[in-house]
């Protein structure tokens, strides 16, 4: 080592620390104070009087020259006929980003195919495309997001999240991760630290062949490809969310002809049992409630002639709300749920069912404490009512438009709308019969009628759709129907038996035990009528969540 190495003067022959000259001692003396630096400061000190990134000189062509200035941002730019799939970019991004086991903001797909006598495979690196219009941003009730105006980064603010998981659903490209042991979703931010400092993102840095690159894109562009549908040959439409990654390849027009390797995979999705609760009893309460205003409008003035009636339906909704609270990764901050309310559709699903319940609960408790009091103005018992089933019609809409706005097939307004509204008429139904039956009042035969003919339309349409799925050019449509004839057949004929018992057997049974005079039989049947038509539809909403198939990046992950 030099006699000012990095550690100090070191003596060398002949020579002492106490020979060094006079003119020399302020040398010396910095020297000496030199090597009492510890490793962590000489490192600091050393990396602090570099003018640019350590690094810089190997993927100085992969960054821009200048940042993003009016109407541009950054964006990845992927050459794929670089990309191997050799994951550097998925490992570096795992240990710089300090991921925790299984968490990965980055992935590779595969598509293969061609002819016998030109096959072709081609790896897919992907993640978040920071899109002109994120479907994440958009979606989220807290406003957990947020698309920075220089940049165009799209960033996900840590403490503002709850962990509702929405975003999840939202983003076509899989790009927000839950982490279930933050309660929270975090994803790619382009590693904008790196990027504010000169830095290349830890992908860039990484690929050993230099198929990542961060470019500066004009925003318009971005919009003109995604109306042209010019991104990548089976992913996602680009017209959704307007993603600013662009791919290149000299055989892109190949691509098209390729096959995705998870093209024939499916698997049951996510279950999210808090959600198929809150789903199920909200449908329920408001179904009955619209029952009891049904009841008024023919001419009762007491609607059903029971107070046990919107007693059931205020006290299982409850239920339901509570449920939906379960499934937050971060619980105790469930009252931001609102914050997104100009957006986001969960917010809105949020603040209708809140003001339902609060005037359900108005209503139902004048109804069993002070029942004169609905009786001082005409009508005002009418317009109560009529208050709770609007507010409750409005949540039941926003739930349907909460999963047809995250554009997966099987959650289309048309399919999931038609169960929805099916289950409120169902449940709300099944829940007038067992208040009469257990009230004594009234003739439970209307309604068993009623319910017959619901349910059978409802388990008709189900199959109807499912046979229609079945034969649909969409593979979306055709995925959820092999998934409901295959992995998820047994929960299939499940939902249907418990359909068929709760909403048309025990009706009829119930029918004739009470023309047959006996009123405790037939309250008994119609309170195991309830319990397994609740059941029933707990198993379809269960099929509603596990039978869709997931949009995805082409090619999906490769083990």
């Amino acid at each position: 080592m030099s006699i000012y190495g990095l550690n100090g003067p070191t003596p060398g022959p002949g020579l002492a620390l106490g020979a060094i000259p006079a003119d020399a001692c302020l040398v010396g003396t910095c020297l000496e104070e030199q090597s009492d630096l510890t490793a962590v400061e000489r490192f600091a000190q050393f990396h602090g009087d570099a003018a640019d990134p350590l690094q810089s000189r190997y993927y100085s062509a992969l960054m821009p020259t200048r940042p993003p200035g009016p109407g541009q941002q950054y964006a990845f730019d992927v050459d794929l006929d670089r990309c191997s799939g050799c994951k550097a970019c998925v490992a570096a991004c795992h240990n710089l980003n300090g991921l925790d086991e299984g968490e990965s903001w980055r992935e590779v797909g595969l598509v293969f195919g061609g002819g016998p006598g030109l096959p072709m495979l081609q790896h897919i690196t992907s993640s978040c495309h920071h899109c002109l219009d994120p479907a994440c941003l958009n979606a989220c009730p807290v406003e957990a997001y947020e698309k920075d105006p220089v940049t165009g980064i799209v960033r996900h603010l840590d403490d503002q999240c709850f962990g509702c998981r929405y975003c999840t659903l939202a983003c076509p490209y899989d790009a927000p991760r839950f982490h279930a042991g933050k309660g929270i979703v975090r994803k790619c931010d382009m590693c904008s630290g790196r990027l504010a400092a000169g830095e290349a993102p830890a992908c860039v840095q990484a690929c050993p062949h230099e198929a990542i690159a961060i470019r500066v894109v004009d925003r318009t562009e971005v919009i003109a490809r995604a109306e042209a549908g010019l991104f990548l040959p089976g992913a996602p439409d680009p017209g959704f969310t307007q993603p600013a990654t662009s791919y290149r390849s000299r055989h892109i027009r190949r691509l098209e002809d390729l096959q995705p390797a998870d093209d024939h995979h499916v698997e049951p999705d996510h279950a999210h049992w808090p959600l198929i609760a809150m789903l199920v009893l909200t449908q329920l309460s408001v179904g009955g409630f619209v029952v009891e205003l049904a009841a008024v409008a023919s001419g009762s003035d007491r609607g059903l002639g029971t107070a046990l009636h919107p007693a059931l339906c205020l006290g299982l909704g409850w239920v339901g709300l509570a449920a939906s609270i379960l499934h937050l990764g971060r619980p105790l901050y469930a009252y931001r749920a609102i914050i997104g309310i100009g957006h986001s559709w969960l917010s809105r699903e949020v603040l209708a069912f809140g003001l339902y319940a609060k005037l359900a609960t108005a209503f139902t408790a004048l109804e069993i404490f002070r029942p004169e009091w609905l009786q001082v103005a005409a009508g005002l018992r009418t317009a109560l009512l009529g208050a709770v089933v609007v507010s409750g019609l409005a949540g039941l809409a926003s739930s349907v438009m909460v999963y047809h706005a995250v554009r997966r097939e099987f959650w289309h307004a048309r399919y999931g709308g038609a169960r929805f509204v099916g289950s409120a008429i169902v449940l709300g139904l099944t829940t007038a019969l067992a208040a009469l039956a257990i009230g004594r009042v009234g003739n439970v035969g209307g309604i068993a009628t009623g319910l017959i003919a619901a349910m059978t339309a409802k388990l008709g349409f189900e199959a109807w759709i499912l046979h229609g799925f079945a034969r649909s050019e969409r593979s979306a449509l055709r995925g959820t129907a092999s998934l409901l004839r295959g992995a998820l057949r047994t929960q299939d004929r499940f939902r249907r038996i418990l359909g068929l018992a709760g909403g048309v057997l025990l009706p009829a049974l119930a029918v004739v035990a009470s023309s047959q005079g006996m009123p405790g039989i037939t309250a008994a049947i119609a309170v195991l009528a309830l319990i397994t038509s609740i059941g029933g539809e707990l198993a379809e909403r269960y099929l509603f969540f596990t039978a869709v198939v997931r949009p995805s990046m082409t090619g999906g992950l490769i083990p």
